[in-house]
């Protein structure tokens, strides 16, 4: 009996609500920007703060605190405040594993 009703779930689609259609669509947005990759990569490794980043990437501080903005409103990152200096850090566990499988994927293209 359960088999047909996984069965019948199956020809029926789950529709998508709006606001989740709206996540999923701003999060590829993040993710098809090079820097924002770039960025994501690097602290999918290790905690930094802005000029951090910067250097690291080899990229102004205003064009690093840009992105890191637009990450942090999609709750991509996450900062903490040390004093003068705000630390930057992943902080979704599924979007950080969807690129690191896409960069896989690519490196072995």
């Amino acid at each position: 009996m359960e088999e047909s009703k996984e069965k019948g779930d199956m020809d029926q689609p789950n529709e998508l609500d709006e606001e989740t259609l709206f996540i999923v669509s701003q999060t590829f947005k993040a993710l098809c920007h090079p820097t924002r990759i770039r960025i994501l990569h690097l602290l999918f490794q290790n905690e930094y703060a802005v000029n951090e980043v910067a250097e690291h990437l080899n990229l102004r501080q205003s064009t690093v605190s840009h992105q890191l903005t637009f990450l942090k409103n999609l709750r991509l990152v996450k900062s903490r405040r040390d004093g003068k200096s705000l630390y930057y850090s992943h902080d979704d566990e599924h979007v950080m594993n969807m690129l690191n499988q896409t960069i896989k994927h690519a490196s072995h293209c």
